[in-house]
């Protein structure tokens, strides 16, 4: 099963720099392989993300993503002090909503491509 994800940050605030969107790709993967799980496609801009991910029909998406934007955002704000300003109140680096989409068939190709086309920070 494949699923297309977007988390945006808290106030959709301007956080990331492509070496933040680097780190942050590896540490997704880690968590996509911890639910055995494929990161098939990832990029992202100054103040959101996307992810195409092929996932097993015994993972609930919202464990996943639960555990995606928590991991991801404790990681990065041990390794990247600057981003410390961008966690408000809670300590909380991403916006409490999300995008979910299923995706299957011929429509995963256009998804990745969609993807792979954002533009990325410099």
């Amino acid at each position: 099963m494949h699923v297309h994800l977007v988390f945006v940050t808290k106030f959709r605030h301007k956080v990331f720099a492509d070496w933040h969107l680097s780190r942050m790709e590896a540490i997704m993967l880690d968590v996509c392989r911890d639910f055995e799980a494929e990161l098939v496609e990832f990029n992202g801009a100054n103040n959101h993300v996307h992810l195409l991910v092929n996932y097993p029909p015994k993972v609930a998406v919202a464990r996943l993503v639960n555990s995606l934007k928590g991991v991801s955002s404790r990681r990065l704000r041990q390794e990247f002090p600057d981003l410390a300003r961008h966690y408000y109140r809670a300590n909380k680096l991403w916006s409490g909503s999300y995008f979910a989409g299923s995706v299957d068939g011929a429509p995963l190709s256009v998804v990745k491509q969609y993807i792979e086309q954002q533009n990325r920070p410099g």
